[in-house]
């Protein structure tokens, strides 16, 4: 970690926790050093498993700073695993290797819930600005979406059109997977060959998507990776 001046007050993402084995995100032409991926303000704590045993997949928690503690309950938002941390002015090196892939950002974590209104009054309660709503009419695809900020990662929660009515103890919220910028989609496209589907236009206006195929590289969290767009 290297000291940086100090970053702007608020609900920041600090680190995600994933129950991968670090030689998988690095066979993905990730950086990896000391079992963590830093990319832009966030690090990846790659865990193999070994935290809850070799059943755990995909992001088991996420690190976060200046958020309310009192909407965290029992360790959890909306039943997703959640710890505080200090925000103390450090940021993950932004000199570390740069990763072979061409990642240089990460764009947005996407949560899933099976209550919209639930997980949106869940995050507000931890002092996070609901940015957002995107209906069904707007997104075409029977979902609705909520959009927050943590520091400069948007945080996306997807939901269905009609809230489950169920508490978070019973039908928690899950995270889906995270987007990331890469400097040039098509040379990393080119790096993984068969390992990233086809590169398509995203929604946001003018960027380009593609999906990394995780389970050739034996990852177990869902990454897409899109061309580095302007400052949201």
């Amino acid at each position: 970690m290297a000291t940086v001046p100090a970053t702007p007050t608020g609900p920041r993402l600090v680190e995600l926790l994933v129950a991968d084995a670090p030689s998988a995100w690095a066979d993905a032409g990730f950086h990896v050093a000391d079992d963590r991926v830093v990319v832009g303000t966030v690090a990846f704590v790659l865990t193999g498993g070994a935290a809850g045993g070799a059943s755990e997949r995909g992001i088991t928690g996420w690190r976060l700073s200046g958020v309310d503690p009192a909407g965290v309950v029992d360790g959890r938002v909306d039943g997703l695993p959640t710890e505080l941390v200090e925000a103390d002015g450090t940021t993950p090196d932004t000199d570390a290797a740069p990763h072979p892939n061409g990642v240089v950002g990460l764009d947005h974590v996407v949560v899933s819930t099976p209550d919209l209104e639930r997980t949106i009054g869940a995050f507000t309660a931890t002092g996070l600005d609901l940015r957002r709503i995107r209906g069904t009419d707007e997104t075409g695809t029977g979902l609705r979406q909520a959009f927050f900020r943590l520091g400069p990662t948007i945080l996306e929660v997807v939901s269905g059109p009609e809230p489950s009515g169920r508490p978070a103890a019973q039908a928690p919220a899950s995270w889906f997977g995270v987007a990331v910028d890469v400097a040039d989609l098509d040379a990393t496209a080119a790096l993984l060959g068969e390992g990233l589907g086809p590169v398509k236009a995203a929604v946001q206006l003018g960027r380009r998507i593609a999906t990394l195929r995780h389970k050739a590289f034996a990852m177990t969290v869902a990454v897409a990776a899109m061309d580095d767009g302007p400052s949201r």
